[in-house]
């Protein structure tokens, strides 16, 4: 850690000299590294590694806006917690997308993340943001959709991932309420993953609100129980309701009794659908 503190310097320098740099991969070189990065009018892809934040200790706020209207912002760290103190140093991030890694499991599960997406929602400029990434792949406890709800504010969202090896929990209202806020969504990836404990899926009640309310979706990544077809027509599921668009579908592990109704299901609602991908439970 003292030698990232020693060499940074070195390494900020010459990179606020790249007047035409598009793309940057580099770890957290301090606050004046930060704002001279912000200043970079061409810099278009920001990867910050924020693993040595705390080499530098708590941070001031800047008084530069923040990242403006670059393309992606990608943010890694072991720990939640220095990504939420890194956004809530900046006055305002426009971007159009936000990549989130974690390299470790969260701790404290639902709290942290709660405090992360409220300080994510103070800085992130509502009408920039067209792409949202969250990927903790290590994760130890199951989510609940409702924490992820403040990104409704994010209305012009076309691309969402939400990645969690332990799954989310997620109901038709729930999926029928995010469609509801971003009619705009080409890519949808929530669900690869259900655990054994995880109660709470989709149904294709859920699936044919989900594509009736957007109807641009290309890609799809959700795990559903397609044993409920109660009340559905298989010949024309959702009164002849169907998306053109969708290309790739990923169901995870959902659980199949009969792959002859998935298939018709299927098959009416994405007649265009090009690969899909399921893993045996």
């Amino acid at each position: 850690m003292d030698l990232i503190r020693k060499i940074s310097p070195f390494i900020a320098q010459p990179i606020s000299q790249l007047n035409k740099l598009h793309k940057l991969t580099v770890w957290d070189l301090g606050d004046q590294a930060i704002e001279h990065l912000m200043q970079m009018k061409t810099l278009q892809t920001l990867s910050l590694d924020l693993n040595a934040s705390p080499v530098w200790g708590r941070r001031s706020h800047l008084q530069f806006p923040g990242f403006d209207d670059s393309k992606l912002l990608r943010l890694i760290s072991n720990k939640l917690e220095y990504i939420s103190d890194f956004l809530d140093s900046l006055q305002v991030v426009r971007t159009k997308g936000i990549d989130i890694r974690l390299t470790r499991p969260s701790e404290n599960g639902s709290a942290i993340l709660s405090h992360f997406f409220a300080i994510l929602k103070e800085r992130c400029d509502n009408d920039n943001l067209s792409s949202f990434i969250f990927v903790d792949p290590l994760s130890k406890f199951p989510v609940k959709l409702d924490v992820f709800m403040s990104l409704h504010a994010y209305h012009n969202l076309s691309a969402l991932t939400i990645w969690t090896d332990y799954g989310i929990s997620i109901s038709n209202q729930e999926l029928c309420q995010l469609a509801r806020a971003w009619p705009k969504l080409k890519m949808l990836n929530i669900s690869r993953f259900a655990s054994t404990n995880q109660t709470t899926l989709p149904t294709f009640h859920g699936l044919i609100n989900l594509i009736r309310l957007c109807p641009s979706l290309t890609y799809l990544a959700l795990v559903i129980d397609t044993t409920k077809l109660n009340g559905i027509d298989l010949q024309c599921p959702g009164g002849g309701i169907c998306n053109m668009n969708l290309r790739k579908l990923i169901l995870g592990n959902s659980h199949i009794d009969s792959p002859l109704n998935v298939a018709l299901m299927l098959s009416a609602l994405f007649p265009n659908l090009g690969l899909i991908i399921w893993i045996r439970p």
